[in-house]
């Protein structure tokens, strides 16, 4: 409560910004070029930005408009994204939630979790500009660097297996004998960031995150869906994640500790075994952790 937004804000960073009268496939390479994994959106009739172009918006264009490897997806092909955004729009509230400058690191949190967004654009209120898009990643990170000039909470040295946090029933995997297709729809449906991809033995072997969805673009392979994921994860060759685990026993400060310094988005908490075995309370040995909840 005691930072403003501006703080956590890096000296040097990359923001790319889009007209909604760019086409949906171009706004997406430039996405892959850049190394980003959102975009504000300009309105240059209405002069002002009025959302985000994110990877969801990549999954939902394939989920919705795919139909074999022998059809092609016409509407990512030739749609701008004013358009896509007027089809979205029907099923969807969907406006810029944006933050000040000024507004307090507490309240960029809380508006995070309450309107269950990832991503918070920083504007300027006098000039109007995006300065920044603010993460639970980037909030967690700078609490991690500026944490030790406050006192720790007695919370932090309890163990996972202790703290309510975390999913910790239902949790979405996907086989590595799916498609992806079959993940495009668990991301659709299931609203989750991320899918462990586990082999027969129920053993966690990869991690399939939203941001993966993008390789697709990068490799100008999104007409073929029906590829598995083992495939699709062979086929990754840019910012993997791969698997980091965590253990119940292991306190929720070394956990932070562990996502900040890794710079990930999520911990897969698994047994000693790294299976997924059936869930026994008080504890399942196969749970998600993720910036998202930890924040």
């Amino acid at each position: 409560m005691s930072h403003c937004c501006y703080d956590a804000i890096p000296t040097s960073s990359k923001l790319v910004i889009f007209d909604t009268t760019l086409q949906v496939k171009k706004a997406f390479f430039a996405l892959v070029a850049n190394g980003v994994r959102a975009a504000p959106l300009w309105d240059n009739k209405l002069q002002c930005f009025v959302g985000m172009l994110t990877i969801t918006d990549f999954i939902n264009i394939l989920h919705r408009y795919y139909r074999s490897p022998m059809v092609q997806i016409y509407e990512l092909e030739e749609h701008k994204i004013e358009t896509w955004r007027e089809v979205y729009l029907q099923y969807s509230l969907n406006s810029l939630i944006s933050i000040t400058p000024d507004s307090s690191l507490f309240e960029a949190i809380y508006s995070l979790l309450k309107n269950k967004i990832h991503r918070l654009p920083v504007i300027d209120p006098e000039s109007g500009n995006v300065l920044h898009i603010l993460t639970h990643k980037r909030i967690l990170k700078f609490l991690h660097i500026f944490g030790s000039m406050i006192p720790k909470p007695r919370f932090l040295q309890k163990r996972i297996e202790e703290v309510n946090i975390g999913t910790f029933k239902s949790i979405a995997t996907i086989k590595e004998t799916e498609t992806v297709y079959d993940a495009l729809s668990v991301f659709v449906e299931r609203r989750v960031s991320a899918l462990p991809v586990v082999n027969e033995q129920g053993k966690v072997i990869a991690l399939y995150s939203r941001f993966d969805v993008i390789n697709l673009a990068a490799q100008k392979s999104y007409n073929n869906l029906n590829m598995t994921m083992q495939e699709a994860i062979q086929g990754r060759w840019c910012c993997i994640e791969g698997v980091l685990k965590c253990y119940p026993h292991e306190t929720l400060e070394t956990i932070i500790d562990r996502i900040a310094e890794a710079e990930v988005h999520r911990l897969v908490l698994v047994d000693t075994d790294d299976v997924q075995r059936a869930f026994s309370p008080p504890l399942s040995p196969f749970h998600i952790l993720s910036t998202r909840i930890l924040s």
